[in-house]
């Protein structure tokens, strides 16, 4: 197992499939290549201070290490996003939460322009009255 440590890498991955814990949110996205299964861990700057996010940081890590690789997809990419919960989250709880993680069936998430659009029904129409069409029905007359 690898290390991800390029931003590219982590933006791939962002784009991914994504499983939501209380502690940390597990990214994935299979890779073209035979490549070993590569993980990387973050954590934003809203969980805390520096000391904070170091911990969290080597708890995900620790998570990690304990987990058997068997139950990782090969030739995949992870990316742990770490949460404030992560501080007083029970470890063996979180343990538990990273192989659920790692068997559920993954949520896709749409990025792009077509972000939350629902397939076949196209854009919303404007529910604004079209100004070329005259003057607007709710004017009182002169």
């Amino acid at each position: 197992m690898d290390r991800l440590r390029q931003r590219a890498d982590f933006l791939a991955v962002a784009n991914g499939a994504r499983v939501n814990s209380p502690a940390f949110v597990l990214q994935s996205r299979g890779r073209d290549d035979s490549g070993p299964i590569r993980i990387g861990f973050t954590v934003t700057k809203k969980n805390g201070n520096a000391p904070e996010r170091n911990r969290i940081r080597r708890r995900l890590r620790e998570l990690v290490k304990r987990l058997d690789p068997v139950s990782m997809q090969p030739h995949h990419d992870y990316v742990l996003v770490g949460r404030r919960d992560a501080l007083s989250r029970d470890f063996t709880t979180m343990l538990d939460d990273l192989r659920i993680a790692f068997t559920k069936p993954a949520r896709h998430t749409a990025k792009g322009p077509n972000k939350g659009q629902v397939t076949g029904r196209g854009p919303k129409p404007d529910p604004r009255p079209d100004p070329s069409s005259g003057p607007a029905a709710s004017r009182k007359p002169d």
